[in-house]
């Protein structure tokens, strides 16, 4: 009988698309040429970081700049620049920078000579719901970019990590 009660009573309760967007969000990502090369997904933790789960093929083998960028738009006919610059706070770019790095500095990412790239890391300078600091998920939305080359870390406003070859937006 209790345990009826509690199925009805969840039942009964709204579900909220917003708690669920702040568990967990992802990107498909596509190249210039609109295809489909992977996804990259970000979870929430209950110690408040952000895991980060990148499956991708197609790329150029290598080291790749990999980054979170300002606004949730991926439109390859222009290279991928309506993503606006790095998701950047109040902070300069990069880990080598006294005033960095950007909420969405990322790791260097290294594809493997057959194209895939699979990583995993953890970052604490975002968060999934427009509640936290740095939300992935606000009006503008924010994308995830994987660049040509790779980030050196310090040079502003973006590492030199080259032209923007794979890009998802963050929902």
């Amino acid at each position: 009988m209790r345990m009826t009660a509690m199925a009805i009573l969840a039942a009964t309760i709204p579900f909220s698309p917003a708690s669920a967007q702040e568990e967990q969000v992802s990107a498909n990502m596509i190249d210039a040429e609109e295809n489909e090369v992977g996804t990259v997904t970000f979870n929430a933790t209950p110690s408040g970081m952000v895991h980060i789960i990148v499956e991708m093929s197609d790329l150029p083998p290598g080291p790749h700049g990999f980054h979170i960028h300002e606004t949730g738009e991926c439109d390859p006919e222009g290279g991928f620049e309506s993503a606006g610059g790095h998701y950047a706070g109040d902070m300069e770019h990069g880990v080598g920078s006294e005033n960095g790095p950007h909420p969405g500095d990322l790791p260097n990412v290294h594809v493997s000579e057959n194209g895939v790239l699979k990583v995993e890391f953890f970052t604490d300078r975002v968060s999934l719901g427009e509640g936290g600091e740095n939300p992935l998920i606000d009006d503008d939305g924010s994308a995830v970019m994987v660049h040509a080359a790779a980030d050196d870390y310090e040079s502003q406003p973006s590492g030199e990590a080259g032209e923007r070859l794979a890009c998802g937006v963050i929902e």
